[in-house]
């Protein structure tokens, strides 16, 4: 089964309907504070999306979700993307190859692999899959212990 059916449509409606218009225009949020999240081809759709982007996102969870094909760069000429990623996968019948990883590090400046000690893509069936995911967000979030009531955001 070919998991990359194109993604310039669903990239596009997710980076200009959803962030650009929605999240960043009316709802007054900083590219910085959106994070995506995708498992699969929601991965590649969310890949897609941050490389279409100018701005630097808060981050990518990707499950299982390698590079999209239409995005491979074979000259290895083009920028790097400064969103954040996380790839996740299993230790055997995963979609993220040692290729997969050097084609996703090749496109984005970082990259963070984990390996779950099991076989396949799935979702985190347990607390040890899922911590690396919410350390991610715990480094990727504002958070705003501590921080003065009033105070001003600089830069």
């Amino acid at each position: 089964m070919h998991y990359d059916t194109g993604f310039s449509k669903s990239s596009r409606i997710i980076s200009e309907d959803i962030v650009t218009n929605i999240l960043v225009q009316k709802c007054c949020y900083k590219p910085r504070n959106i994070l995506l999240f995708g498992f699969g081809q929601g991965a590649m759709a969310a890949i897609a999306t941050a490389l279409s982007l100018k701005s630097e996102l808060g981050g990518i969870v990707s499950i299982g979700g390698p590079l999209p094909d239409s995005l491979r760069n074979d000259s290895g000429t083009v920028a790097k993307n400064d969103t954040p990623l996380i790839v996740l996968g299993g230790s055997s019948g995963t979609l993220i190859t040692q290729s997969a990883l050097t084609l996703l590090r090749q496109r984005f400046r970082t990259v963070e692999y984990n390996k779950w000690p099991r076989s396949g893509d799935g979702m985190p069936g347990n607390r040890d899959e899922m911590l690396p995911i919410m350390r991610f967000f715990a480094r990727r979030l504002q958070s705003m212990v501590g921080v003065p009531k009033g105070s001003v955001e600089i830069g």
